[in-house]
């Protein structure tokens, strides 16, 4: 899928694994999670070491349902969102903080990982719109997300909103669903946000 004149977003498989490999090992969360963390109970998670996590990462992209897409630039991977069927994240299904909304067969997004070197260059707003269109066309019928609801003037670590903010999914058509995806206390308030896939 091309979304710009250099920037092209495509489904992560063998073909664009060595981008994404390298696009990981730039650092931050990914270089120790391999977007696993959302994928695997706590205690799962905890129970392996960072090159299992790689492994598994490679598994799934060479499954026939990728897990998630890539921001390609040349051969160059300038971000990444992990994007299926919500019930592939363990995490989420047994949950005691996002709350399961209803009984539909919903797909969630749940990371974004950006390059340092591309962020304010709509990478991550073009990670969402191809989502949304992957998913689609999977069969999906909602579309749901955990962004950080920021106050308006509040900033945070760029690390803090790997699942994006609410005001990122808002103008991209998503609406909340309920106010409440993170524990009470924390003083990063994340919600769920949907999005039906069933209009045109």
């Amino acid at each position: 899928m091309v979304v710009s004149r250099t920037l092209r977003i495509e489904p992560l498989g063998e073909a664009t694994w060595e981008a994404l490999a390298a696009l990981f090992q730039e650092g931050s969360d990914p270089r120790w999670c391999w977007c696993q963390f959302w994928r695997l109970r706590s205690k799962d998670f905890a129970a392996l070491k960072v090159p299992q996590l790689r492994d598994r990462l490679h598994d799934q992209a060479g499954s026939e349902q990728p897990p998630g897409l890539v921001a390609l630039e040349a051969d160059r991977a300038l971000g990444w969102v992990s994007v299926a069927p919500r019930d592939d994240y363990q995490r989420i299904v047994h949950s005691r903080v996002i709350p399961r909304i209803d009984d539909r067969p919903v797909w969630s997004i749940v990371c974004f990982a950006v390059s340092e070197t591309a962020r304010h260059r709509g990478v991550g707003g073009a990670l969402l719109d191809g989502a949304v269109a992957f998913a689609r066309s999977r069969g999906a019928t909602a579309l749901e997300a955990y962004p950080l609801a920021l106050e308006p003037g509040q900033h945070v670590d760029a690390a803090a909103v790997y699942t994006g903010t609410l005001a990122m999914f808002e103008r991209a058509g998503f609406r909340v669903v309920a106010d409440k995806a993170s524990d009470p206390s924390s003083t990063k308030p994340r919600v769920v946000v949907r999005r039906d896939l069933t209009g045109s």
